[in-house]
């Protein structure tokens, strides 16, 4: 889909893009989610754990919501969920309110005119005239649909009693039994009267 120079032209969209390395439409989609959910939650870019996010997507969509929500997972308030699903979670630890944005289905589905063009250019047997009214097909369904806002992107479920994740554990660090390296007291595991890491149990 077209992304509209009212979209790539954002100051925030712009650090989105700067992060992830190129422009996309994943990377638009997380840009889209994390503005909705926001919105929705009437919350701020997160300073430390006041807000969270649970992806169900590990796709490029995930770095524009980690740089635009604050939630990373350095901070300890992004989840991810191995789902395969472009699907969104944002919860308020302030109001303890949440929601849940999945994306539509079919919203790229090209129509038929549309494709048959685009079929033709990709086999070099179109016209000068073809081509052009392609690319104003193709340009003209990004615009009005953007047009629409981030809420044409996602079918939204509100929470009102989010199950908040836990905030992030803090402990100290202790050597491992096994290869002497410093780890997370609570990432040890007891074995045969040793503490002994993960990567060693492996």
């Amino acid at each position: 889909m077209f992304i509209p120079e009212s979209i790539q032209s954002q100051e925030d969209y712009q650090a989105c893009i700067k992060f992830h390395g190129h422009t996309c439409m994943g990377v638009t989609i997380g840009y889209q989610a994390a503005k909705l959910g926001m919105k929705l939650l009437q919350e701020t870019r997160a300073v430390d754990e006041e807000l969270i996010a649970i992806v169900e997507t590990d796709a490029c969509c995930c770095d524009a919501i980690q740089i635009l929500t604050g939630c990373t997972f350095g901070k300890g308030n992004f989840f991810y969920l191995d789902y395969g699903k472009m699907a969104f979670t944002f919860g308020s630890r302030t109001s303890g309110h949440g929601v849940r944005l999945v994306l539509k289905p079919g919203i790229f589905e090209i129509p038929e005119k549309e494709r048959s063009l685009a079929e033709k250019i990709a086999s070099n047997n179109c016209t000068a005239a073809e081509k052009k009214e392609y690319e104003e097909m193709f340009e003209t369904r990004g615009e009005d649909f953007f047009l629409q806002g981030p809420e044409a992107f996602f079918d939204i479920e509100l929470i009102d009693d989010l199950k908040l994740p836990p905030k992030a554990p803090r402990a100290p660090s202790i050597a491992c039994d096994t290869c002497g390296e410093m780890v997370m007291q609570t990432k040890l595991s007891q074995v045969d009267g040793h503490l002994v890491c993960r990567g060693c149990q492996n």
